[in-house]
């Protein structure tokens, strides 16, 4: 296998996304360490729901500042596929919703969205604008890394024929989990409108898409690249599993931010959207452990070619490893 050297942009796009993790991982280490800076209440970090809860998302954050080393280095080329894209996908998935929510808020209310809770506007300025910047960093380094280790995916058409022995599978699961995903992506639309809430809208939307989008996956239905759809159902599959698992584990820990949750019927709809983007990762595992052995059949006049063409490209490692 011959190795590839990152380049200058996923270069630059790896170090904007640890840059962007810092000011996240110092607060978490200060308010770990006794601090109150940014909270009204000191008490309020030193309940043990927030100290595990603050723990918690400092590992996941750190996690991201390796993952972004990894798409720069040559040992990230050399690690097992799924310690890279499983904490990518659950990762992606909860930055999604952040990346466009936050903007939003921000540009139509300002600050005051982020008032009158124990916790100081500035702190989720630095907060959502660090995950903001963190999510097109690591999205644009994990992009030119996956070209580099899976060119297939990025080379091949969706309509692209190979052997799937558990289709029928893949076809089930995906079309149970559309369903699902079109009753939970309809409630958080719903909860939308009523709360004029960004986040569920963004949600429930992308809930859908994702589904859809895994729907035409397995059945190969559609023209252009296979990389699109399997981008939005990636989006949509991690969003469901990742803010559904957060949404578990902020209310089996209890504390102030179980308190503050809405509870009752909206702790099944996340439960619901756990299970559904915990399926829709499964199938889309499945699919890609069968795809893995497409070649690259990428287009004699691709814009990447040469004057060489085929002579001028180097091999590279196809498989899902």
């Amino acid at each position: 296998m011959t190795e590839h050297r990152a380049g200058p942009g996923r270069v630059t796009a790896a170090s904007v996304a640890i840059a962007a993790t810092l000011p996240y991982l110092t607060l978490k280490i200060l308010w770990m360490g006794g601090s109150s800076i940014g909270v009204a209440d000191a008490a309020f970090m030193r309940d043990p729901a927030m100290v595990a809860l603050n723990a918690m998302t400092f590992g996941m954050d750190a996690v991201a500042l390796v993952l972004a080393l990894a798409f720069t280095m040559r040992w990230g080329r050399r690690l097992p596929a799924w310690l890279v894209l499983l904490p990518l996908w659950v990762g992606t998935g909860l930055l999604a919703v952040v990346a466009v929510a936050a903007p939003v808020v921000t540009v139509a209310t300002g600050l005051r969205a982020f008032g009158g809770g124990p916790i100081a506007p500035w702190v989720y300025a630095l907060v959502y604008g660090g995950f903001t910047v963190q999510a097109i960093g690591l999205v644009t380094a994990f992009a030119g890394y996956s070209r580099d280790r899976w060119p297939a995916v990025f080379t091949t058409e969706l309509r692209h024929p190979f052997a799937a022995p558990s289709r029928p599978f893949q076809l089930l699961a995906a079309r149970g989990s559309l369903l699902v995903a079109v009753v939970t992506g309809g409630i958080w639309l719903a909860q939308a409108v009523a709360r004029v809430s960004v986040p569920d809208a963004f949600r429930g939307l992308l809930a859908i898409a994702g589904a859809v989008a895994l729907v035409a996956l397995v059945r190969r239905r559609g023209d252009g690249p296979f990389w699109r759809p399997l981008a939005v159902a990636w989006l949509g599959s991690g969003s469901l599993f990742g803010w559904g698992l957060f949404a578990v584990v902020v209310r089996s820990v209890g504390g102030p931010l179980a308190d503050a949750a809405p509870g009752g019927p909206a702790d099944l709809v996340e439960v619901f959207g756990l299970l559904t983007g915990l399926v829709m990762g499964m199938c889309g595992a499945v699919l890609l452990t069968e795809r893995s052995g497409v070649g690259d059949v990428q287009p004699a006049e691709h814009p990447l070619e040469g004057v060489d063409r085929e002579r001028d490209r180097q091999t590279a490692d196809h498989g899902h490893r």
